[in-house]
């Protein structure tokens, strides 16, 4: 099988969501690098709305998701605690695009990650996780508060859900899709 295989970045700040999204969309096991929060922990890692949070990724989540027999789709979730940020320019390199997963419950920790693909003119969506089912603000607002480009997609969904999930993928690899010169574009 001769397929394209094809790297998504899932990426956000600290507690998002981004391992509970590759691990509900994986079609495989996914390779997770969590562990377990710690005292060491303490005054470093913003626990603030998070409270309950007991472990933390600190490399990378890695799973799989097949498109169709022409298209494999490799995630790679990232570390959100600041002090893990160098691995980020690694994870990212050669991604077709990024899915940002926000909190509005801490929308702070969000900004870094929109900041550092806007830089590197990455594709990205920004997907607001429903941690509770509700939608609490309107999609301006949450452009407003992240100070979004109006070309950047704002999607909601439930990182714990496969069906959202998927079709947070769907739409990071139609906005990535579009801004490719139309040469360039192959039906998925």
């Amino acid at each position: 099988m001769g397929g394209k295989s094809v790297k998504v970045v899932v990426a956000g700040g600290f507690g998002t969501g981004k391992t509970t999204f590759v691990g509900a969309v994986s079609e495989i096991t996914p390779l997770t690098t969590e562990e377990v929060l710690t005292s060491a922990s303490l005054g470093v890692d913003d626990l603030a709305g998070i409270e309950d949070k007991t472990s933390t990724t600190v490399a990378l989540d890695f799973g799989r998701i097949t498109v169709n027999a022409a298209v494999v789709l490799y995630l790679f979730g990232t570390p959100g605690q600041d002090r893990f940020w160098f691995m980020w320019d690694e994870l990212a390199q050669g991604a077709v695009g990024a899915i940002v997963l926000v909190d509005t419950r801490r929308l702070d920790t969000s900004f870094a990650a929109i900041d550092f693909f806007e830089r590197r003119d990455v594709p990205f969506l920004v997907a607001v996780n429903m941690f509770y089912g509700e939608r609490l603000y309107s999609e301006q607002e949450i452009r407003a508060a992240l100070k979004l480009n109006p070309a950047v997609p704002v999607v909601w969904c439930d990182a714990r859900d496969r069906s959202s999930a998927k079709q947070t993928l769907i739409g990071l690899v139609q906005h990535a899709m579009a801004r490719l010169p139309a040469v360039a574009r192959s039906p998925i």
